[in-house]
């Protein structure tokens, strides 16, 4: 089980935890995706066993179902299972591939709300109109870089080197789903589609990566607002404590006092 913040705990452990959930989802879906891949391509070149089986039909069965037929029981599993991997891998690399952007995009979100000096105690996401439990990636996927420079973040040129990374991989995507939809291609196009298809096909990891980095500097601009809370309850503390004493002198004093408990007994 992983650890939480407490409920009592300050807004920035509990936007961390939050940024945090959205980087396991999007790890959960990046494992599942592999491994179906890997179940998948094990079944890409098995040798069928070309032993049969006679299938016989139920005694009670109509005239045309009444013929006996041969079945090759190693063959028709691994051409169903490979048929259930492809399925599975398909749909495992849409759910990375959206998981990571949420994952990526939300944490660059995060990331600028506390340049911006709100303090957001969790990431605020859209979320699918229709059936209202799908988060919806973000539009900007920006962290601030600017912001992260001035403050000497030792992590902001490789940060920008995801970033870059990941815009190529959307670009790409969007450029090969317009000449995908296009009645004809020829041939230089393509070759470009292809080559636009691989770039493309890198986004889910891209995002990720991308992500992991910008939860790093997330810890990094929370360094500020996480100081100025330990000064402010060290100073609530002290206080108290400056608060306790006086009212326990200014008891001894009532205490000590002519007329008052101590007195009277004497």
């Amino acid at each position: 089980m992983y650890d939480l913040a407490p409920s009592n705990a300050p807004w920035f452990e509990h936007l961390t935890d939050s940024v945090r959930a959205l980087g396991y989802a999007a790890l959960e879906w990046q494992h599942a995706a592999r491994a179906a891949a890997v179940e998948h391509g094990r079944f890409a070149n098995v040798d069928n066993h070309e032993g049969k089986v006679l299938g016989t039909p139920a005694p009670d069965a109509p005239a045309w179902q009444s013929e006996s037929l041969a079945r090759r029981p190693h063959m028709l599993a691994v051409f169903e299972l490979r048929t259930h991997y492809l399925n599975a891998m398909q749909a495992t690399a849409r759910g990375y591939l959206h998981a990571a952007l949420v994952f990526a995009s939300g944490a660059a979100w995060a990331v600028r709300q506390v340049q911006e000096g709100q303090q957001p105690s969790r990431v605020v996401m859209p979320m699918d109109a229709t059936t209202r439990r799908t988060l919806v990636p973000g539009p900007t996927y920006g962290a601030g870089f600017g912001a992260l420079e001035d403050g000497r973040y030792a992590g902001s040129r490789r940060l920008a080197g995801a970033f870059n990374r990941l815009t190529d991989c959307l670009h790409a995507g969007q450029v090969a789903e317009q000449l995908a939809e296009q009645d004809y291609l020829p041939d230089h196009e393509a070759a470009e589609l292809h080559d636009l298809l691989d770039v493309a096909e890198g986004t889910a990891d891209a995002a990720y990566a991308y992500g992991l980095l910008v939860e790093g500097a997330l810890q990094f601009v929370l360094l500020g607002p996480k100081d100025a809370h330990h000064k402010a309850t060290a100073e609530a503390r002290a206080a108290a404590a400056v608060a306790a004493a006086h009212d326990r002198d200014a008891a001894a004093a009532e205490g000590g006092a002519p007329g008052g408990a101590e007195g009277g007994a004497r």
